[in-house]
């Protein structure tokens, strides 16, 4: 077996490397001066000194307890609804067409309104987080119990399950696959919407870093908290994703034979 094809977290390191060593080399050389677009070794001298100061610590532990608190919300309130207007065909027509509409509204028109009526401390931010996660959840758990196979739920009868078996035993595993996958992207949204949320009055978090390090000039402090921000979402990404292998193990797809 090849070394990288042992560990692939080995393969997707390689174009950020030779892009960091690219760059720095670049910077080292003359051929860019490095004021608005710092090498490598000077993003992490400000990464050193932001995390020996306990700031970058504060930042991270604030966006991380916002963005896990609103992810919470927003998949278990997606999840149900999904759950609900996907089963029956009366909630479907009474509610999607209103949630289908909420959905087509831009993410900060929403800023103002939560502020009005939630404040401007973690009420408002949780609430703007958990609604960008909700729209992804219940959209991927909504079309895949439209999209179970017919076939599988006639064979479920065939063989005596009741509603609640043929619930437990077909709909949820077919199921499954696309709610992990509306999973990673409700996340993947909830770390964007937590910038728009910690730009509401926040004096601590990731996207006040961002904000701060703008009105100071500091382009090694944006890019240490866009790369906090990289890692940190690839991190929770990859935890969804081992999270979802012993539960689609059952899945005999191309990516499990690899």
């Amino acid at each position: 077996m090849k070394p990288l094809a042992a560990r692939p977290w080995l393969t997707g390191l390689i174009i950020p490397v030779v892009l960091g060593v690219t760059w720095e080399l670049t910077v080292r050389t003359g051929v860019m001066t490095g004021r608005l677009m710092p090498p490598p070794s000077r993003l992490l001298d400000s990464a050193i000194t932001l995390a020996r100061s306990g700031e970058l610590g504060l930042h991270v532990a604030a966006t991380m307890t916002r963005i896990g608190l609103g992810f919470l919300f927003g998949a278990a309130a997606g999840t149900l609804m999904g759950v609900l207007t996907g089963a029956s065909g009366l909630a479907m027509r009474l509610l999607d067409p209103s949630i289908q509409a909420l959905r087509a509204i831009p993410s900060l028109a929403w800023v103002p309104l939560f502020i009005l009526w939630l404040g401007i401390f973690e009420t408002s931010k949780l609430a703007l987080i958990a609604m960008g996660v909700f729209f992804p959840v219940y959209l991927g758990v909504l079309s895949a119990i439209q999209n179970v196979d017919r076939k599988l739920i006639e064979v479920g009868r065939v063989f005596g399950l009741s509603t609640t078996g043929i619930a437990i035993r077909i709909t949820g595993p077919a199921v499954m696959p696309a709610w992990f996958a509306a999973l990673r992207t409700g996340l993947g949204l909830g770390f964007m919407f937590v910038v728009a949320a910690e730009l509401m009055g926040a004096s601590e978090g990731l996207g006040y870093m961002l904000l701060d390090g703008q009105q100071m000039g500091r382009a090694d402090t944006i890019l240490v908290a866009m790369i906090v921000f990289a890692l940190l979402g690839k991190a929770c990404d990859s935890i969804l994703v081992a999270i979802s292998v012993p539960l689609l193990r059952w899945q005999d797809t191309v990516r499990a034979r690899l």
